[in-house]
């Protein structure tokens, strides 16, 4: 398996990681390391870089070309250049970093932070937690083994008005909860057909593909989050986007494991590269429960909000919002939407009830991250509740995969119940050395 150079081992590691987060005084400042600066990742860079309690002291990514327009954004911000690397191992072998940023694509997400742990550093791990069900347990497993604080980009669960939202669905405010809608309503562009050629000078693609088989280059494996529709590296927009509305419900539902998954999807309109479905509809049942993720890739109507209006008292046009949730009580109905769109009661008669507005809640998220790698207290979105979530996404794509019939799950084992078929889905075969370990 890939290991980094000079880890720690038995007692001393773990005794190391306990202690990893430099003592010194409270105000001292948190030493963030960047792996992945393409999209998401240089978002987070920014936002860390802007914080007086944290400063961006390296930033890794595979593609080399992108170094100095990153290392010189991120200077302007925080006034201090950052290093900039290629190889993950070199950023986990810098001692004087508290803690890793990890937005590469998914399929990397796993051994990323398992690395990261292990090398006695916190996480930020961008959603979704995992590639496959197997490694996200993997993931919770290395962050209890050494201690580590790890959160996941799910940062509705820092957003005040989702607490809000929460703390009147626990109240009973909505009466019993029978019934759950999450939708993910979109519309993208097409994936058009690309050749497979050299990649480009700067671009270690053999440690981009990573755990993923080895492949030639192809740039509608490697731009444009265009792998997040190929099965190798990503699970579709289910996982992409649609985890961030389910982790939600599953939040306000507060569930674990559903004891069955059924799913229904399909290309029916997308007529392109893309591997994952353009359309699915997964229902989850619990005891109690039965909740519904619904999603379309090709649907112009339905309307993300945008930035502006996240960060104002407006809310969507909810019956064509595109990522909202619907949350069914004997009493009254509650639409909530994500990303600081916030959320709206109405009665028994139809009459408006109680509502709550938003804001987005990325430098929430990451307060909360910093304030835990203090404490030491669990995170809002800790990765064993990110690693549920996500869970669910790959139920719903494994029950789509072996034909759409209906799974039951087994909680206690995280497997299916005499379905070998399934089973062989919740993992991959990994591509060494590059290699998600069974013993963390």
């Amino acid at each position: 398996m890939l290991t980094r150079r000079s880890f720690m081992s038995g007692a001393a590691c773990a005794a190391a990681a306990a202690g990893a987060l430099r003592a010194a005084g409270a105000n001292d400042r948190i030493r963030v390391g960047v792996v992945g600066v393409r999209g998401r990742g240089s978002a987070l860079a920014q936002e860390f870089a802007a914080r007086a309690d944290a400063e961006v002291a390296c930033i890794c990514d595979v593609d080399s070309r992108l170094f100095a327009q990153r290392a010189a954004a991120i200077e302007k911000t925080q006034r201090k250049k950052p290093a900039a690397v290629q190889d993950l191992r070199e950023l986990l072998d810098d001692k004087s970093l508290d803690a890793a940023v990890i937005a590469t694509p998914d399929h990397w997400h796993a051994l990323a932070t398992i690395l990261a742990c292990q090398a006695g550093k916190d996480v930020y791990v961008e959603k979704p937690a995992s590639h496959n069900a197997w490694e996200g347990r993997r993931m919770v497993a290395a962050a209890r083994k050494y201690g580590r604080v790890v959160q996941l980009g799910t940062q509705g669960r820092s957003a005040p008005y989702a607490k809000q939202a929460l703390e009147y669905i626990k109240g009973g405010g909505l009466g019993r909860v029978r019934f759950m809608r999450v939708y993910n309503m979109k519309h993208r562009g097409t994936l058009a057909d690309a050749p497979d050629g050299d990649a480009p000078d700067g671009v270690d693609y053999d440690r981009w593909l990573g755990p993923a088989p080895a492949r030639r280059f192809n740039p509608n494996h490697f731009y444009g989050g265009a792998w997040n529709w190929k099965w190798e590296y990503s699970g579709g927009d289910i996982v992409n986007d649609g985890v961030h509305q389910l982790d939600l419900a599953r939040w306000f539902s507060q569930t674990r494991y559903p004891r069955a998954v059924a799913c229904a999807a399909a290309i029916l309109h997308l007529a392109d590269k893309q591997a994952t479905p353009d359309t699915q509809v997964v229902t989850y049942e619990y005891d109690d429960l039965i909740m519904t993720f619904e999603m379309t890739l090709w649907t112009p109507y339905m309307r993300k909000s945008t930035d502006k209006q996240r960060d104002a008292d407006i809310f969507p046009f909810w019956q064509l919002d595109a990522t909202k949730i619907e949350i069914y009580g004997s009493d009254r109905i509650m639409v909530f939407g994500r990303h600081g769109d916030g959320w709206q009661v109405w009665n028994r008669d139809g009459t408006p009830g109680p509502f709550g507005h938003g804001r987005q809640s990325t430098a929430p998220h990451i307060q909360n991250f910093i304030e835990c790698m203090w404490s030491r207290a669990r995170p809002a979105a800790d990765i064993e509740e990110g690693h549920l979530s996500t869970f669910l996404c790959h139920l719903g794509n494994i029950s789509h995969r072996v034909g759409g019939r209906r799974l039951v799950l087994d909680g206690e084992t995280e497997t299916f119940v005499g379905d070998a078929e399934a089973n062989a889905l919740l993992t991959r075969k990994y591509r060494p050395p590059y290699v998600v370990p069974e013993t963390v």
